[in-house]
């Protein structure tokens, strides 16, 4: 069974930056999409930022121009470079790989953005 493990996450001054990184434990194949989504406390999980193996990488606009979603050399690994972190983007951050025939997610990686 593959799974899939975020790291990265931890405490961060506003303003501040954070890499996150998700790994597959095995080869994933026939990969469609590879996004980012996060929940903060009390709210839906939303779609932060995805890419596919086609087209250009897409954000929610409360993250455009601060984030940026890009794949590792190994096919099964994707980043969330996060810059300009603000206090309402504090959330448990989640990976997601959509396959053909598979939709594989991390456990996630908490995010708090606080002075």
């Amino acid at each position: 069974q593959v799974q899939l493990v975020e790291s990265g996450g931890g405490l961060v001054q506003p303003g501040g930056s954070l890499r996150l990184s998700c790994a597959a434990s095995g080869a994933i194949f026939n990969i469609k999409a590879m996004d980012w989504f996060r929940q903060a406390p009390g709210k839906q999980r939303e779609l932060v930022a995805g890419i596919t193996t086609a087209g250009p990488a897409n954000y929610t606009d409360s993250v455009k121009g601060r984030f940026t979603i890009s794949r590792g050399n190994s096919k099964n690994l994707v980043y969330l470079q996060m810059n300009s972190l603000k206090p309402e983007d504090t959330a448990v951050y989640y990976c997601r790989i959509v396959t053909l025939a598979n939709i594989y997610w991390g456990q996630g990686t908490q995010v708090t953005v606080s002075s």
